[in-house]
């Protein structure tokens, strides 16, 4: 490991589409720099090593071996988070894993244990967290200013086409996706609703393949929610939804309501009024000229998030710190989320077991 005041040196496994805005979130920040590419598949890796000026490694047990890796990040196919995770933990690196974690609280809870062993810091990126109007929304929550809280609610009515699916062979799978449109692009909504709720006690959920064909997993789910501190709410997903809308979290309470369109706050209301809030409404309200937020494109988006989790991190490492998105807060979506396909597998109401 190197010195605190050194570069903290990032590679990344897996040279898909995310390690791109990975990697331009990497050379943004001032404490790390990217210290190598590994894919299965080498002439990816040495894309990205050319495209970045970054080296590409030929075998996994190279990196890991690489004194100047400090830490791994995974942006393999959600299905093959885990063993790169163990063998990053065993050679001492620190880990940060693209969303989710892993594809079941099981895989998660064995990627949290083999990094505390080794006494290396695991992260979960999931950029949404690191919002300015998240944080905003997250803060008002806990501050008490929605009074008792009746409703949270999640809408991902995003646009993928066949084609998406069908020029990735693992997308689609349960194998490797872990799921559909939950596991795949609405957990980051998933996990902001819990996170700002303060958890799931109970789901009850219909899903169903209604849009695409030749996939395995839902296209389409309902879900409606019981929170630990007693809100009902619902979240609504889809990649069937042409074309593509943004994604929407609603907070309601008894003295004030909040809505979200991604980063952007369109209702933000309290029965009392702070000297803060008109601020928050010009700064973070409605205005033109901002992406979708990946509905209809998955390259529709900043990296923006990225790169101020990856400045957490870095800040964590650095300090002796837990990251802001450790493992542990990351397990919490994949439990709602396998809670949900086994609601709606079961055809039944399912409580969660952790808080």
């Amino acid at each position: 490991m190197k010195n605190n005041a050194s570069p903290l040196g990032i590679a990344i496994v897996g040279c898909g589409m995310i390690s791109e805005f990975q990697s331009q979130a990497i050379q943004a920040l001032g404490g790390a720099r990217l210290a190598g590419f590994y894919n299965r598949t080498p002439e990816s890796a040495h894309r990205r090593a050319r495209q970045f000026g970054a080296p590409a490694f030929e075998r996994l047990e190279d990196l890991l071996a690489s004194s100047e890796v400090d830490c791994v990040s995974i942006c393999t196919p959600s299905g093959a988070h885990l063993e790169i995770a163990l063998l990053a933990a065993r050679a001492s690196k620190h880990v940060i894993v693209e969303k989710p974690l892993e594809i079941t609280p099981e895989r998660v809870d064995q990627i949290i244990a083999a990094c505390q062993k080794a006494g290396v810091l695991l992260g979960a990126i999931f950029p949404r967290r690191f919002q300015e109007s998240s944080r905003a929304l997250k803060q008002a929550i806990d501050r008490g200013r929605f009074g008792r809280i009746v409703l949270g609610d999640v809408h991902i009515k995003w646009f993928r086409t066949q084609e998406y699916y069908d020029t990735g062979v693992w997308r689609g799978t349960w194998k490797l996706d872990g799921g559909g449109v939950l596991m795949n692009q609405g957990i980051h909504g998933i996990d902001l609703l819990q996170w700002c709720l303060g958890g799931v006690a109970e789901v009850s959920a219909f899903t169903s393949t209604l849009a695409h064909e030749r996939i395995e997993v839902e296209d389409t789910a309902t879900v409606a929610v019981r929170f630990h501190n007693g809100a009902l709410g619902s979240i609504e997903g889809t990649t069937g939804a042409w074309p593509g809308a943004k994604m929407r979290l609603e907070v309601c309470g008894s003295k004030g309501t909040a809505v979200l369109e991604d980063d952007v706050i369109v209702t933000w209301k309290f029965d009392t009024e702070e000297p803060q809030d008109e601020e928050i409404r010009r700064k973070h309200g409605p205005r033109e000229g901002l992406p979708d937020g990946g509905a209809a494109d998955p390259r529709g988006i900043s990296f923006e998030g990225h790169r101020r989790q990856f400045e957490d991190f870095v800040r964590a490492v650095q300090t002796g710190t837990q990251p802001c998105c450790s493992g542990l807060d990351a397990r919490g979506s994949v439990e709602v989320i396998c809670a949900i396909y086994k609601s709606a597998r079961e055809g039944r109401p399912v409580r969660l077991t952790t808080r």
